[in-house]
């Protein structure tokens, strides 16, 4: 699968080799190799960063969903440890959107990402209402909320390490980029593992709701194998429209 990825991977804005920049009417056009969207495509997109507006709206529903989520949640500390990622991320992406602006495409995923997790956190992922909804139309043997949400602990941060591998032009060449990305993805979502694996050495059985493995041995496995399936479905579903914004930025970050 992921050698299927590399060879169909697109390569990135800065490493297309036919890349032109029309500056007709004041809007740079970009002119994209044949295997990306036309030149109609792009055309009437502004040259912008992030409105502030759309920041400020995705920080008030994030605290919000904070707030409904912890105002009882099933297992306080299995809340605070769902959540923590939302409240570590939450002043580092205000701090840095003036000196280093993500795409619009990058603070969506983010966004939703966080209101899984919040999601979660409030009711446990064993026990999310729409988890057991699914549950029932599929006839599976356990709530699948959880396996969602390590399916965005890879789609969500393949397209955060993609947008700092490109942005800093670190990694030459796309195929490499595209595993370098899902190797990225991976060692996340393993440390993500150990830190569970950390928490039941210390907490012993009141893990348990923290560990969300609901009786399946493999749990380590299979969450490992969907932030897996989530990092090559991100690289494969959103690249060309992230390359599209990541060359807005550039423009915008060059004063055109």
């Amino acid at each position: 699968m992921l050698s299927l990825l590399c060879l169909h991977y697109p390569a990135p804005f800065y490493q297309q080799t036919n890349t032109k920049l029309n500056t007709k009417n004041s809007v740079y056009n970009v002119i994209w190799p044949s295997f990306t969207p036309p030149l109609h495509y792009y055309q009437g997109h502004k040259m912008r960063q992030t409105p502030l507006s759309l920041l400020v709206f995705m920080l008030i529903a994030t605290g919000i969903a904070l707030i409904a989520s912890g105002w009882q949640p099933y297992d306080r500390a299995t809340w605070l440890m769902e959540v923590m990622p939302v409240l570590i991320a939450i002043p580092i992406l205000w701090a840095t959107y003036k000196k280093l602006p993500l795409t619009t495409l990058l603070y969506w995923c983010i966004f939703l990402h966080g209101l899984i997790l919040i999601l979660g956190g409030a009711y446990t992922y064993a026990r999310v209402p729409v988890g057991f909804m699914v549950q029932d139309w599929f006839e599976l043997s356990r709530n699948p909320y959880d396996k969602l949400g390590h399916f965005f602990q890879g789609f969500a941060p393949a397209l955060i390490a993609r947008e700092i591998l490109i942005r800093h032009q670190i990694v030459k060449g796309a195929k490499m980029l595209a595993f370098i990305i899902v190797c990225i993805a991976l060692a996340i979502s393993a440390t993500y593992e150990l830190i569970e694996w950390a928490a039941a050495l210390i907490m012993g059985q009141g893990a348990d709701e923290f560990l969300g493995t609901q009786g399946d041995q493999w749990d380590t496995q299979s969450d490992m194998f969907f932030a897996l399936i989530g990092a090559i479905s991100a690289l494969l579903l959103l690249s060309r429209w992230h390359d599209i914004q990541l060359q807005q930025i550039k423009q915008k970050l060059k004063g055109y």
